[in-house]
Formats: structure tokens, sequence, C-alpha cells
């Protein structure tokens, strides 16, 4: 599933509970990394601006500011708009995903329902480039879209895949992507590297998110941490390098104090009050004989 039964958006992000309906306790890996801020201005204008030259009535709008107005305002919501269509792209070829690993294991699955969505969409090509890595990699799968906790630092995730690859244990993670120029899938954001790391140290694994129950995190000796690029011409795969690793976890630390101080401050109360002048000095040019 793409939506992960235990978790929820709330005024701090995404967060995890124990159990489905409970209250929720941790944050999320990903509302953790987004504690770093990143600048988009120039990609919001960017995309703005190319909403607006490659609309079919620039023409007819040049001259009529009414016109080159509604165009502008129109434009303005282009990187959302992009933004929001990736992302549902992301969901369905995630469920795509998820399905074949379900199907693989032996369990219910909806992988042709699945299939389907993704060619009403004109994205077939992702499910045929996955199902090609899929053989390709020799996948076993042993969980999928399996939720983690770790309480000692106080966060919790989703991981895409539990898999058994050329005989090692891999923690996987799907990433939806674009083609470049060259027709080559475009390369994964180092930033999956403190997202697969946050997952492997992971203490917990649900077991029954209706009832809450856990068990100890069982795929912690030695993982393989994978990112897929998945893409409409090919797949890519890259290896966590382990001597990054932990330079990256502990910048994920260092971001989960950033959240937790961020919400010691909202709840601390008003930051500034006023104050007076202080006593005896309320008599302001007093004459002088």
């Amino acid at each position: 599933m793409t939506s992960p039964q235990l978790a929820q958006q709330t005024d701090f992000g995404r967060m995890y509970s124990r159990k489905i309906g409970g209250l929720p306790e941790v944050p999320s890996i990903t509302t953790v990394i987004g504690q770093e801020k990143i600048d988009l201005d120039g990609w919001i204008g960017h995309m703005a601006a190319t909403a607006v030259i490659q609309d079919d009535r620039l023409g007819s709008a040049i001259g009529d500011s009414a016109k080159l107005k509604t165009l502008a305002r129109q434009a303005s919501s282009a990187a959302v708009e992009y933004r929001n269509a990736a992302a549902a792209r992301g969901d369905r070829v995630h469920q795509y995903c998820e399905e074949i690993a379900l199907r693989a294991m032996g369990r219910p699955h909806q992988a042709a329902q699945a299939r389907e969505a993704l060619k009403e969409h004109g994205e077939e090509a992702f499910a045929g480039r996955f199902d090609e890595w899929w053989e390709q990699y020799k996948v076993q799968p042993l969980a999928t879209e399996v939720t983690v906790w770790n309480e000692s630092v106080g966060y919790a995730g989703t991981l895409d895949l539990v898999a058994t690859i050329g005989g090692r244990i891999c923690l996987i993670d799907y990433k939806t992507r674009g083609t470049d120029r060259d027709g080559r899938v475009k390369t994964l954001d180092p930033k999956v590297v403190m997202q697969l790391a946050a997952g492997a140290k992971a203490e917990e694994m649900v077991v029954d998110a209706a009832t809450g129950t856990w068990e100890p995190w069982k795929y912690s000796h030695d993982p393989m941490l994978l990112g897929v690029a998945l893409g409409q011409t090919e797949v890519q795969t890259v290896m966590a390098n382990p001597d990054v690793l932990p330079a990256y976890w502990s910048k994920f630390w260092s971001l989960r104090q950033l959240w937790g101080a961020a919400q010691r401050v909202r709840d601390a109360g008003p930051a500034l009050q006023s104050v007076g002048p202080p006593p005896g000095n309320q008599t302001v040019g007093r004459s002088v004989d």
C-alpha cells in the first residue's frame, strides 16, 4: 500500500502511531529528513515560466492585460500541479511493485489491476522495466511495505521492500524517476542514503497494525541498502556506500533533534512579552529651578 496504515498527517508532519486509530507518537522518516529545507524558488519560477511559454493562448494574450493576468495566475500553480501529478504517478508505480512482491510471496494480490491502472495513465512502461529488473536481479521478497519503529531515537517509517538478492538481505527503497534528454532514468538524490540508514536502524517491525502487535526488527544483520530508480526506459540500482553511512546516520539523528526542538518551542508558549518602564521613571521632562 502507498499510504501506511499507521501513518497520519498532523500539524507536525506525517507521524506514526503504534496501532490503527492510536495517537500519533513519533515522526516519519521522511518528515525528519524534511527538516532540511531546500530552496525551490528557482524551480517554481522555472515551472511557471515554462507553463506560460508553452500555453497555446499566449499569442492571443499578448497586448491584452486581462488575458495575460489569467495566464500568469494559472501558471503560478504549475509547480504544485506537477508535484501532485508526480506523487500520484509514484503511488501507482509503488502499488504495482508491492503487488508483484505479494504475488511472489504467494499472498493475495492485485497485480493485474495495478498494471491496468498504469496502462490507463500511459505509464505501463514503468511496469515493464520493473518486471525486467525483478527477473534480472532474481529478487526473493521477504516483506513488502513493512512499517518499522525506532523507540530510542523516536521515529518510524515504512520500507518498500525487504528481499534477498544474491544471497544478501537487502533493504530497498523505490523512487519513481523521469527520463533525461539522453533517454536515461534520472539519478537518485543522495538523501535516499539517509532514508535507508534510518530504516536499517529500526528496532521493531509491525506484525498486526490493527492490534498494535510488534516484534523485534530481524533484518539488522549487515543488510545491503539499495535505492532503485524506476523509469520508463530503464531501472537504475545503486547501493548506499557503507563508508558514508555513519555520516548520513549522524545527519538524520541531528535532524530528528531539530524536529523535537521545534515541537518544544511550539509548546513553550509566547516567546515575547511586553515590558513597561521601571518604577520611579514616570515623570518625564521635570523642570529645574
